[in-house]
């Protein structure tokens, strides 16, 4: 075979070969898998303690505890899942969930859309100890008692009368104005069975003239105590202030009165 026939029998294979290439269709490109929907694990990780779910049963008792109602803003601290932030949106509340962990950010805005709430329900990614309480009239939380406690100077600046629901644990030395146990027969199964309750004091350490006398407190957190001079004398004085509501007993008498500002009325 001559060296021009072998050249052109080569030239017609490789054209042939192309033309079958070209006209073969394209193969059809793989399915794109979608990711698997997040689904949180009690027990997962957090940046500051781990998440564990709160009892529905719970978290419809610390709201009833804090008296929430559609005038509220509550704060959510550590917001996990959503669903204290979702129960008091359904009571009419304004409620936000801060919370770190963008997955849970993200399942409970999805549970808050399932539910119908998500006009009055907020979730945001951000740290707790960076975030502004200022505009909450109730905060809820479960967290550990290290993290309560380091949070709670922050807390006792809030305004006098905000309500601060615990699940469970405590805020060191500030005894809790209300405890609530439920038991099994109660609806809670749970090893997460107890609320605390307290209301931010107003802050009324110092010397006060009133109707009554001189009346000069000292306070540690809501408990109060001191002297009252008049001008028989001078008894020592004992009370409590809830909010901006103070109760005193000084010798045998009692006293009720309200905080204003700095100012301190008696009746």
């Amino acid at each position: 075979m001559s060296a021009a026939l072998i050249r052109s029998t080569a030239l017609a294979l490789l054209l042939a070969a192309f033309g079958a290439h070209a006209q073969a269709p394209a193969a059809a490109p793989a399915a794109e898998q979608k990711p698997a929907e997040f689904v949180p694990e009690s027990g997962q990780a957090g940046k500051d303690v781990v998440w564990v779910p709160t009892p529905q049963v719970l978290v419809d008792t610390m709201l009833n505890m804090a008296k929430v109602t559609a005038k509220d803003f509550v704060m959510d601290l550590g917001s996990g899942d959503g669903r204290t932030v979702i129960t008091a949106a359904k009571r009419g509340a304004r409620a936000v969930g801060v919370e770190y962990n963008p997955d849970m950010v993200a399942l409970s805005k999805r549970n808050a859309e399932q539910e119908g709430v998500a006009g009055k329900a907020e979730f945001m990614k951000a740290d707790l100890f960076e975030t502004d309480f200022s505009r909450a009239s109730v905060i809820t939380m479960f967290l550990l008692p290290s993290i309560n406690v380091k949070l709670r100077p922050k807390i006792l600046q809030l305004r006098a009368g905000t309500r601060v629901v615990s699940n469970s644990f405590d805020m060191g030395d500030w005894q809790p104005d209300q405890t609530v146990n439920l038991s099994a027969e109660q609806g809670c199964t749970a090893s997460w069975c107890t609320a605390h309750l307290w209301i931010v004091p107003a802050r009324i350490a110092g010397t006060h003239k009133t109707a009554h006398g001189e009346l000069t407190l000292k306070q540690t957190y809501q408990m109060l105590s001191g002297t009252l001079r008049t001008n028989n004398g001078t008894v020592e004085v004992t009370g409590k202030v809830r909010g901006t509501s103070v109760t005193l007993k000084a010798g045998d008498r009692e006293y009720r009165g309200t905080v204003t500002g700095k100012s301190l009325s008696l009746s």
